[in-house]
């Protein structure tokens, strides 16, 4: 006979903690709760401040990590809103911190694609999650927390599932090991060759972003085994990113002509997104005899889209694209 399994019941969070300054952020900032989010973070947090107050503003908690940089924790107890990210931004700036951590009971989809985005645009050395809390307890027993993390780094491949019972420590795959191995090489690449592009910190990860000099745009160097390419693509995540897009592909057949071949313009409205990308075809980012050759490719590929691209990003003005009259069409 299988032993009878009891169910998680979900519990408000205003009813353990019914203010957010007076009862959670006092609960967090104690030893034993905010180990609770070290383990979920991977971090070694150590409390350096509460309500902290600087000019024209008051942040929640300010720790510092192992490595002595700032962390900034900022709470809320309902759904992200524009108020609190606007806050997390001018908090950090003022009190001078690497990592910005923002909790909040449910994420917005805008909230947690404007904290990606930081990470990918940003410098390396900063870094913001974005963490969902929950409460549960099983019938009668009393109330455990639960940190779910719903954005991070993309340096941060550290996964922990934790509940009141145990902590599963997920460790990095086969295919995850090789990526962090290429995109090492791929550094080394770049320091014996004195390229002027930023040497990337070793990641777990399928690609790699690379700043171009104004917010909403990332050049990335791709890995796509499974369609045996590498890639260099242009991404444009924004309000304008259609207007920003247009705006450049009006410039296409001279960009064209400075690449030397042509590029691949992709619009995506749907999700405020457009892609301007080269691929270099029959390429396997897994062997790893022919990694100096897509090295090679990348770094001269992605020195060129900064090159040429930079300065007209630069340029864009969203109010200098007047789209075309549909009815004239």
């Amino acid at each position: 006979m299988s032993e009878e399994l009891a169910k998680l019941k979900a519990v408000e969070l205003r009813k353990v903690w019914p203010d957010e300054a007076q009862d959670f952020t006092p609960w967090l900032a104690k030893a034993e709760n905010l180990v609770l989010l070290d383990e979920t973070l991977d971090m070694k947090l150590e409390l350096e401040g509460v309500e902290i107050s600087g000019e024209g503003f008051r942040a929640d908690i300010l720790c510092k990590n192992e490595d002595d940089s700032r962390v900034l924790i900022e709470n809320q107890l309902e759904e992200t809103d524009h108020t609190h990210l606007g806050q997390i931004l001018t908090y950090a700036a003022g009190l001078d911190v690497q990592t910005v951590i923002w909790i909040a009971k449910k994420f917005k989809d805008e909230h947690r694609a404007a904290l990606d985005r930081l990470n990918e645009t940003t410098d390396e050395r900063f870094r913001y999650f974005g963490v969902e809390i929950k409460i549960w307890k099983i019938e009668d027993s009393a109330s455990a927390p639960q940190f779910d993390v719903v954005s991070s780094p993309n340096n941060w491949s550290r996964t922990v599932i934790q509940d009141s019972q145990r902590e599963i420590i997920i460790d990095l795959t086969e295919t995850q090991r090789q990526q962090e191995k290429f995109w090492m090489e791929f550094g080394k690449y770049l320091t014996e060759k004195n390229s002027m592009l930023r040497k990337p910190k070793p990641q777990p990860v399928a690609r790699m972003v690379f700043g171009v000099g104004k917010s909403g745009f990332g050049v990335y160097a791709i890995l796509r085994t499974r369609d045996q390419q590498i890639r260099i693509q242009l991404t444009i995540r924004d309000r304008n990113a259609k207007a920003y897009f247009h705006l450049l592909k009006e410039q296409k057949e001279e960009i064209d002509r400075e690449f030397g071949e042509s590029l691949e313009w992709s619009e995506r409205p749907e999700l405020e997104e457009s892609q301007v990308y080269l691929i270099k075809e029959r390429t396997d980012p897994t062997d790893e005899t022919d990694w100096y050759n897509q090295h090679e490719w990348l770094a001269s590929k992605l020195e060129l889209f900064d090159k040429v691209f930079r300065p007209r990003i630069k340029a864009l003005n969203a109010a200098d694209y007047q789209p075309e009259d549909e009815d004239d069409e």
